[in-house]
């Protein structure tokens, strides 16, 4: 199973990442979010649609809206990106109802899912997996551990670009 794992993320280096994955990955994604309440999930949401040409202050966690949808940019062209919130979701056949199998399906799409982990078994399987968790710092502003993790074999050359191009930054 392909898998990336960074550490020290701070907000510079987020930014670093964001603006990798939409150079590396295609344009058909799904990523499921997975993280404690203030690990940065909607931090990183907001950086990677801010690295797809998408005003961050526009995005905010779509936790009541449960779905928000921006006109996007990859280094491949123009995409349409959908953010999900799972959090207040009562269980998987609510999260379906939201219609999330078409737009799993959809050509040019990232879909983003925050609490990924609460629908994870209707979630397909070529999922990428990010766990965001806070590390012990002492500094003023914590540092994150990000995992990428994938069953999904097509995206092993994107992840293997992905940590080539992280470690030269």
């Amino acid at each position: 199973m392909p898998t990336l794992t960074l550490h020290d993320i701070d907000l510079e280096r987020l930014q670093q990442l964001a603006d990798q994955l939409t150079r590396h990955f295609p344009a058909q994604l799904i990523v499921g979010l997975v993280g404690t309440l203030g690990a940065g999930k909607t931090t990183l949401t907001q950086t990677l649609a801010g690295a797809m040409g998408v005003d961050p202050e526009d995005v905010t966690s779509p936790t009541f809206t449960l779905l928000c949808s921006y006109d996007a940019n990859l280094a491949a062209g123009p995409i349409r990106l959908h953010h999900l919130d799972a959090y207040r979701l009562s269980d998987e056949d609510e999260f379906l109802e939201l219609g999330v199998e078409e737009l799993f399906e959809s050509k040019d799409t990232w879909v983003l899912i925050e609490w990924a982990d609460r629908v994870e078994s209707v979630l397909p399987p070529e999922t990428l997996w990010i766990h965001i968790d806070v590390a012990p710092s002492s500094a003023d502003t914590p540092l994150r551990v990000i995992t990428l993790t994938t069953q999904n074999t097509e995206l092993e050359r994107p992840l293997d670009a992905l940590a080539d191009a992280l470690s030269r930054d």
